[in-house]
């Protein structure tokens, strides 16, 4: 989870086509949007309706899409899904190995979520490493019934044994490469894009 080769989850494929100074664009505002629609329905038809869904996302852009998620389901299902944020800094594996003190994010868990069905959602999954985390965050605050993880792009190059329920798009990937999940909120758009990693081994040697 995370945008580029340096974080747990980002990083994208190889193309015969070279990437500008901006990348390439692998989904484009309409594909993201069209994504996240299919991912609603489908997690609504997989819970067998919303009345005991809760979104929680991981930062960051996983708020936001947790909140684009919810949206979606009101607009068809006409049920208001809680969504919340749950940060993994003091979660990451690899917490005593990095450099200076870890960057912390806010935590919103929306009530009690002991025997609700969590979705956890996140931009990119890679390694999985992240989503460990993101899964022993979430048990402090409560034992759901299941915890199920949706995200715009899987990368593969997985290392725990860990698999997404919801995938926007899954994309082959290269190591010395990432991707960059933009959010209106956030970038100014809503775009993928794969763009090419300064350093290509030393970037994917310190990945988690």
């Amino acid at each position: 989870m995370g945008g580029n080769a340096a974080s747990e989850d980002g990083a994208i494929g190889t193309s015969a086509a070279p990437l500008g100074a901006a990348g390439r664009l692998a989904m484009s505002a309409e594909d993201l949007r069209r994504a996240l629609t299919r991912i609603a329905h489908e997690i609504v038809e997989r819970n067998k309706g919303a009345a005991n869904l809760v979104f929680v996302g991981v930062p960051r852009p996983g708020p936001l899409l947790a909140r684009r998620l919810a949206a979606a389901v009101a607009d068809f299902e006409g049920v208001a899904v809680p969504t919340g944020a749950v940060d993994i800094s003091l979660y990451r594996d690899d917490l005593t190995s990095r450099a200076g003190a870890p960057d912390v994010h806010p935590t919103d868990i929306p009530g009690d979520v002991t025997d609700r069905d969590v979705v956890l959602v996140d931009d990119v999954l890679y390694t999985g490493r992240s989503a460990r985390a993101a899964l022993d965050a979430l048990t402090d605050f409560g034992r759901p019934r299941t915890i199920q993880l949706a995200v715009v792009v899987d990368r593969g190059h997985r290392e725990l044994p860990i698999r997404a329920d919801y995938v926007g798009k899954n994309i082959p990937t290269a190591p010395h490469e990432n991707v960059d999940v933009s959010l209106t909120e956030l970038d100014g758009e809503d775009a993928v894009r794969i763009t090419s990693a300064a350093g290509g081994e030393a970037a994917d040697a310190a990945a988690p």
